[in-house]
């Protein structure tokens, strides 16, 4: 396995586990957490679908405060 196999792995498996994408950014040595969200975001599917559905639990929650 070359080292680069590594890197892919290490950051993919924090990705998917939902670390925060600035500390993956962090820990590989980009210099900006956009270099790590343009190469790895691929591996994140369903990103979308799971903020929606944590905006309407918040909203739902926000409501339900307010009646």
């Amino acid at each position: 396995m070359r080292l680069h196999d590594l890197r892919l792995t290490h950051a993919s498996l924090m990705l998917q586990q939902g670390v925060n994408p600035k500390t993956v950014a962090e820990r590989l040595g980009h210099s900006s957490v956009t270099i790590t969200l343009d190469t790895y975001s691929h591996l994140l599917p369903g990103i979308q679908e799971e903020a929606v559905s944590k905006f309407d639990a918040a909203m739902d929650a926000a409501l339900a405060l307010n009646n």
